[in-house]
Parts: C-alpha cells; structure tokens; sequence
C-alpha cells in the first residue's frame, strides 16, 4: 500500500482529485480537518483538553464545541491558537498513523491518501512515501473561492498570505498535479502519476 500527502493552497482543488482518485483506484482518503473535527467531539481525545484551554463557553446546547465560538476565541489570540494546534496536531496525526498501520495490516487497499492543508508544516511527509502538490493558477484559485464561497478579494488575499508560497509547496512534494484547466488534463495527469 502506498501512502501519499495530498497538499495545496486553498482554492486549488484538492478535493475534486481526490473526488476522481476516490471513484477510480482502490483506497482510502482521510482528511486531516475531518479527523481533527472528530476528535473535538463529546467523547473525543481532544474534548476535554480543548474545554480546559478554551473554557466552557465555546460550548453549545448539545454539550459540543462550537465551531464559530472556538474560531472567534482563537483567531483573536495567538498563545490560545497554539495550544489548541499542540492539541489537536499531534492527535491527529496519532490517528491517521493508527489508520495506516490498520490499513497496513489489512492489505486491502492499494493507496491511502491522506488531506491536510498543513501536511508539510506538521511533519506528514515522515509518515507518507510522497506528497503531491494540487497546484492551480492563483487566478483561478480566486475565481473558484468568489463562486463556490462568496469570498471576497480582501479575505482571498489574507488567506493567500497565510499559506506556503508555491516555491516551498514544490520543493517539498514529489508530484506537481496542475488542476487549473480541464478536469480530464488534470485526471490524464493523475493516472500518469498512479499507473
């Protein structure tokens, strides 16, 4: 089984490669944010810790963290941001490092994928035998966050600054798929890289 590091900028298209990839071959993808999203949960490993970081108002009706309470807590402090991701990183990819050696042991599938924006800032390319970059025009990035999201030029443009430059994205990654144009070049590009 092989295990790759999808990555890019936002807007990319990450997840319509990985829509074909999923349709296509026989894997697994994992998504690191739905991961992270789980174990915030009731019940979770990171429930407890987080309640304690945040404090019990980031919590809703139902007894779960808020999504919007714990972003608006966070974004507004920089110490809160990182101890929440000195949670939630590490259990993650605890996770996902338990999900491949089950995966491993099955020897069911012939790739897993693992998604996650921060792939190469969390260390994932120790864990994966390559990663692939999404890569997209920055101009079609933006055009593809206006209609899918309604974001605006202002928060496209602070979304950009905060992301790796496409210099350090390719330097990391082994696979450089271009999903600016059509989605057959893009899926001719990924059955090369597969095959």
């Amino acid at each position: 089984m092989k295990i790759i590091g999808v990555t890019g900028g936002v807007g990319a298209g990450k997840s319509r490669v990985l829509g074909y990839i999923q349709e296509k071959y026989n894997c697994r993808i994992i998504y690191a944010d739905q991961v992270a999203n789980d174990l915030k949960l009731k019940g979770g490993s990171c429930y407890e810790p987080l309640i304690e970081l945040l404090g019990t108002d980031v919590v809703d009706s139902d007894g779960e963290i808020d999504k919007n309470k714990m972003a608006s807590k966070i974004f507004s402090n920089e110490k809160l941001l990182k101890n929440v991701n000195e949670v939630l990183h590490p259990a993650t990819k605890n996770y996902i490092i338990e999900v491949i050696n089950n995966e491993r042991s099955s020897g069911v599938l012939d790739f897993l994928f693992i998604e996650a924006a921060l792939l190469i800032e969390c260390g994932y390319d120790k864990i994966v035998d390559e990663l692939w970059y999404i890569y997209a025009d920055k101009e079609v990035r933006r055009q593809r966050l206006k209609e899918s999201r309604g974001y605006s030029d202002e928060k496209i443009d602070n979304i950009f600054k905060n992301q790796l430059s496409e210099d350090e994205f390719r330097s990391h990654c082994k696979v450089v798929i271009d999903n600016s144009g059509t989605l057959e070049d893009t899926c001719k590009q990924i059955d090369r890289a597969l095959l």
